[in-house]
């Protein structure tokens, strides 16, 4: 699943609205909303702020191999 979808996904379960979920994790709205439609460059310590409400965050991994 990607971060956008996740995000997405975690709000819904929380009855969230992207504006409330902006305000709980401290960012704007318009970054929950870019996040949450795939933006591909977005700050990595903002997506850390939101995921923090789920108790989560981004850490370095490897990468899976496709074949």
């Amino acid at each position: 699943m990607k971060i956008d979808e996740y995000i997405r996904k975690k709000r819904k379960l929380l009855n969230l609205t992207q504006q409330e979920l902006a305000e709980r994790a401290g960012v704007g709205y318009r970054f929950i909303r870019e996040l949450e439609n795939g933006k591909p460059t977005v700050r990595m310590d903002k997506v850390n702020q939101v995921l923090l409400l789920f108790g989560e965050e981004l850490q370095p991994g490897k990468i899976k191999d496709n074949l």
